[in-house]
């Protein structure tokens, strides 16, 4: 039905235009009977649409444009105007083709959400297992869902199992579950085989739950009005007052026709839906999907963003943030142990370890013998020695705890994320921190939303209270909703509306249903779920958050046109209507020049298929992005090795730490200085021209001298050490500047991820 009704309300266009050219014709050649009667028939169609969307305009109490076109049709008809009454028809026709169009782009139903649900069980019957179909589960069935499979209904586990509950929960980090505990519909065996007792049926379960929400969200929603009919509140009573007065006062109905000629909102008819859909047009440019012309109303007028946490302001996958190493053992052979193991396994974790070490370069080895242990890690043989990668529970039955694991284990709770342990030959080596980070476009991307007026931002989010606060306190987000459901966060998506235009943004199952409860429903499309992008009204098709600044923007300049237009052609209009009025415009002339006044309104719409948004002017080639990042990830083993000296400090023999100290500020000066300056002489001078304005990496360049400085004190300080070593007032001082440097460097090397990120052309 959807794609059926552009094309017809586009067939309507032709037969009126064909049907008013033929009839032209037959006027010329003074077969004026026929032509009239030709003309008679081109305004039907319109004149039933009319009379269809009039009545239900009526029956809601509200004055659409749609009556004055009706009007006029009717009068130039009953007047015998019948060339005015088919020129009326064609601009009607040519404004409701445009709207239909922009109205087919929504995808209203949830297709993509049926198809995630599960479409078949095993369930136990008469000794063996057999392939049912979901429905025809009930409660107390025994099932089996093997590896891959999505878990059919709602039940309690037989035996441990390791869960993807990604799709329902929105966290990207798979859940290790034992037996008693309760399991979800929808949620995906992402380790061996296991069994279940269900303790639903498929229609009383989870996932059938959310899709429930969903609708019920969907309907909820008050369509929204057209602008133009917001804008016929005073246009139309205007209109019939002043044609009203003039056949009053004149007894004149062929003027009383010519004031409503001029007066029919084709201005509003077809200026507004023209803006819209080249809104549309211009957001399709730069990788969003406007599935509706309403969907760019309401996002121009929004002033409270919600966002779901995983995967739309964090990346959504687990990366390597640090490497912590027994004594002796280089960071770079942890890694490089860990990843080559790990690439017998399809595991998140392991190919999360992988894509860390081929982003540094490290060649790895094809491991031999591998065993999986779902839930707990891998064994196996690198260059024939064991290997086995995990959590510390699985590393400690093969190894001694390290020394540092304690410590290890503590900062890892405080900040959150999951940890790989490696031991190597029986012997724990080092310890890999894993975690969810954040994007490198979210805090650009927050900070343009507030300068472009976004007064509330709200962060929601199914993680623990801790982890939340922390992730909103390093955004500067105004509230945040930690532990929260499907329906928490429907709920808070209804309060807030109260309090202004809402929008929702979100990647996952969970969030369908508040992404279609909000004003505007936002979803990120590129990774995230089905159900998601088809709930939303807006879907971001590349996997950019900024790019959503970029729909704001786009969407205030077309709302911007769109009253521009509507505005001028209704001026002009009026204009038009005080000069029939006196009886100098006759309807056909007065056609005309509405048509004059059409063409203008139209074209000053078009220009928003120009606009580009100010948020990205400025690029960088794709590969350059990429080797830049790919040197700050070599950096990263000389800001672990200053790392391990501050903290070691102390403990060194007071001989030990000049030679220490020595061999870092060598290994400062050949990489990390080296590093800075080659930014500072040929990166920095390029960008600069590329950004314009009078210095622009002033403070980039600042942190530079920050840097350069603090290398230049340490060089000083191990110059000056005595034979015997530092005394305890000196210690401090050391590890002061070598966490100064370590924590600068972090900093910057961050704040260049974030400003190449957002000068990639290619994204």
């Amino acid at each position: 039905m959807v794609s059926r009704l552009p094309s017809f309300h586009f067939y309507v266009v032709g037969v009126t235009a064909f049907g008013l050219a033929v009839g032209m014709g037959l006027f010329l050649t003074e077969r004026l009977a026929i032509a009239h009667a030709l003309w008679l028939a081109c305004v039907a169609p319109s004149f039933a649409i009319l009379c269809k969307s009039t009545a239900h305009a009526l029956r809601r109490r509200e004055a659409g444009v749609d009556i004055l076109a009706l009007l006029s049709m009717g009068v130039a008809a009953a007047t015998g105007e019948f060339l005015t009454a088919a020129v009326i028809s064609l601009m009607v026709a040519g404004g409701r083709a445009l709207e239909a169009f922009a109205q087919a782009r929504a995808g209203a139903e949830m297709t993509a959400l049926l198809k995630l649900a599960p479409n078949y069980g095993n369930r136990y019957e008469a000794g063996e297992w057999r392939q049912v179909d979901p429905e025809t589960i009930r409660t107390g069935d025994r099932l089996l869902v093997r590896a891959g499979e999505q878990v059919p209904v709602d039940g309690t586990l037989e035996q441990e199992a390791e869960l993807d509950e990604s799709a329902l929960t929105g966290e990207a980090a798979l859940r290790p579950r034992v037996a008693g505990e309760r399991v979800q519909s929808g949620v995906l065996n992402a380790g061996a085989p296991f069994e279940m007792i269900a303790t639903a049926a498929a229609r009383d379960s989870t996932f059938s739950g959310v899709i429930r929400m969903v609708e019920a969200a969907q309907q909820a929603r008050s369509p929204t009005a057209r602008l133009a009919d917001r804008y016929a509140i005073f246009f139309v009573p205007l209109t019939l007052l002043v044609a009203g007065a003039c056949w009053i006062f004149t007894g004149d109905m062929i003027r009383a026709l010519a004031v409503l000629v001029v007066a029919t909102p084709c201005p509003l008819i077809l200026a507004v839906p023209v803006a819209i859909v080249s809104g549309m047009s211009a957001c399709a440019r730069r990788g969003m999907l406007v599935k509706s012309g309403g969907a760019i109303e309401r996002l121009a007028r929004a002033q409270i963003l919600f966002f779901d946490k995983t995967g739309t302001l964090t990346s959504g996958r687990a990366r390597l943030v640090a490497i912590e190493s027994s004594p002796g053992i280089e960071p770079e052979r942890v890694l490089q142990q860990a990843a080559s193991l790990a690439q017998a396994s399809s595991h998140v974790v392991a190919e999360a370890l992988t894509v860390a070490a081929r982003e540094r370069g490290f060649s790895l080895c094809a491991p031999s013998q591998v065993t999986e242990c779902p839930g707990a890690g891998l064994t196996g043989t690198v260059e024939g020695k064991a290997v086995a990668i995990g959590s510390f529970s699985h590393a400690v039955a093969r190894a001694h705890a390290a020394p540092w694991s304690a410590a290890f284990l503590r900062h890892l709770n405080h900040e959150d994320g999951s940890a790989v342990f490696v031991d190597v030959d029986g012997v724990m080596i080092g310890a890999l921190r894993l975690a969810d980070p954040i994007r490198l476009d979210t805090p650009r991307a927050l900070r343009l939303l507030r300068r472009a007026g976004i007064r509330r931002i709200v962060m929601l989010t199914g993680d623990r209270k801790d982890v939340a606060e922390c992730v909103g306190a390093s955004l500067g987000v105004d509230e945040v909703h930690s532990e929260q459901t499907p329906a928490d966060k429907l709920s808070l998506i209804r309060s807030a509306r109260a309090e202004g235009v809402v929008a929702m943004v979100g990647d996952g199952v969970n969030d369908a249903p508040a992404l279609a409860a909000a004003d505007i429903g936002i979803a990120m499309g590129a990774r995230g779920a089905a159900a998601s992008a088809q709930a939303a009204d807006i879907v971001l098709l590349t996997d950019r958050l900024d790019r959503l600044v970029e729909g704001l923007e786009i969407a205030r300049r077309c709302q911007h046109i769109a009253i521009q237009s509507a505005a001028a052609g209704m001026g002009l209009s009026i204009a038009a209507m005080i000069v029939a009025a006196i009886g100098y415009l006759s309807p056909p002339f007065g056609a005309v020049l509405q048509e004059v006044i059409d063409v203008a309104v139209i074209g000053n719409a078009l220009r928003v298929l120009h606009i580009k948004p100010r948020s990205r002017q400025h690029v960088l080639p794709h590969g350059e992005v990429d080797r830049l990042h790919a040197a700050h990830l070599g950096l990263e083993p000389v800001l672990s090795e200053i790392r391990r000296l501050a903290e070691g400090l102390p403990a060194l023999p007071r001989q030990s730490v000049a030679t220490e100290l020595e061999r870092i500020n060598e290994l400062v000066v050949r990489v990390l200085l080296a590093h800075e300056k080659e930014d500072d002489i040929r990166l920095y001078p390029d960008l600069a021209r590329r950004l314009g304005g009078e210095d622009p990496m002033a403070a980039m360049s600042g942190t530079h001298a920050v840097i350069f400085r603090t290398i230049h004190v340490l060089q000083r300080i191990a110059a000056d050490l005595p034979a015997d070593g530092p005394d305890e007032q000196g210690v401090q001082e050391l590890q002061r500047l070598l966490y100064v440097l370590d924590a600068v460097v972090r900093l910057h090397c961050a704040q260049e991820d974030e400003l190449f990120h957002t000068l990639d052309d290619s994204a």
